[in-house]
């Protein structure tokens, strides 16, 4: 079992939302982030003062999957994020340790479906 995390634009969920149904992954957690990277943010002006915005508005999506799935999920992402340019995002890949599925009391493989 994997937990993928990836960051992406927020104009681009719909996107990988669609490229991950195709490939038969429904189940994700999705939130707001705000986040830096190889973009380092811009500058602007309000009222006459210079401003430094170096939070960007990212997706942080959260998908729990079995062995089978890693890879067509992380082609997925990519599939629906990329546009080439710096900002696209990136993915982790961590160890699942365990998952319970709290209705039925199922552990491991089973419980992530």
């Amino acid at each position: 079992m994997k937990l993928i995390i990836a960051y992406i634009q927020p104009d681009r969920l719909n996107s990988v939302k669609k490229a991950l149904y195709e490939r038969q992954i429904f189940k994700m957690s999705v939130t707001n982030a705000l986040g830096c990277g190889q973009q380092k943010g811009y500058h602007e002006t309000y009222r006459g003062a210079d401003i430094e915005v170096n939070l960007l508005k990212k997706i942080r999506l959260e998908i729990a999957v079995n062995e089978d799935f890693v890879q067509p999920t992380i082609d997925g992402i990519i599939a629906g994020a990329k546009t080439g340019y710096i900002g696209d995002g990136k993915i982790f890949v961590q160890d699942l340790i365990d998952c319970i599925r709290i209705r039925t009391g199922e552990t491991g493989s089973e419980a992530i479906g």
